[in-house]
């Protein structure tokens, strides 16, 4: 599966998140673990391996060139390579993010045990709304990528899709290829579980 290609990441993203439910978790959860990460990621040394760029807006918005700026930058700039579009009305709120959570983890470290379980306590609603919900482990599993850079992206195109009627052709593909991947998916499960039954025969 090729990492630029949008709509073959969408489809593996939506073969996952298919339930209503489950997708309402993960558009509450997934925004909350991103800030969460990023501002606890504000503890991360980087003196002498990072320049030292800092500058503060407002007790707020604060940047500063660390391991969870450098993450946000990344994040973004592989976006516009996957989806201009979207990735342009994307980056406010990724810069948000950005800025508001390095300003929690400068300006109030006494907070640092709410951020700590506000990132727990969204993962595990989201692995809750795989195995109850969806009833498949989530796709950190199967695909890291998604893990570590993607489910915030996908989450906001779920909403442009779900709100906005956003990109309606690629709406109507991906429709179809999470379809077609999910009854592969199922078949593939029946098929070891047929095959486990036999071996315990």
């Amino acid at each position: 599966m090729s990492m630029f290609d949008v709509r073959k990441q969408l489809t593996f993203y939506g073969a996952y998140h298919s339930n209503p439910i489950n997708v309402l978790i993960h558009v509450i959860c997934v925004p909350l673990i991103q800030w969460s990460a990023w501002s606890m990621a504000y503890r991360i040394p980087t003196k002498g391996l990072l320049p030292d760029i800092h500058y503060d807006i407002n007790e707020y918005l604060v940047f500063d060139l660390n391991a969870a700026a450098i993450h946000a930058i990344i994040s973004i700039a592989y976006y516009f390579l996957l989806e201009p579009t979207a990735a342009f009305l994307y980056a406010p709120q990724g810069i948000a993010i950005i800025l508001s959570a390095t300003a929690v983890g400068q300006n109030h470290p006494e907070l640092f045990t709410y951020v700590l379980g506000i990132h727990v306590a969204c993962w595990i609603l989201q692995f809750i709304g795989h195995g109850v919900a969806e009833k498949r482990a989530p796709a950190l599993f199967d695909n890291l990528l998604q893990a570590i850079f993607l489910a915030p992206f996908f989450v906001h195109i779920e909403i442009l899709f779900t709100l906005f009627g956003y990109n309606p052709e690629l709406q109507k593909h991906l429709k179809n290829d999470v379809g077609v991947e999910i009854a592969r998916i199922r078949k593939l499960d029946g098929d070891k579980k047929r095959g486990q039954v036999k071996k315990s025969n």
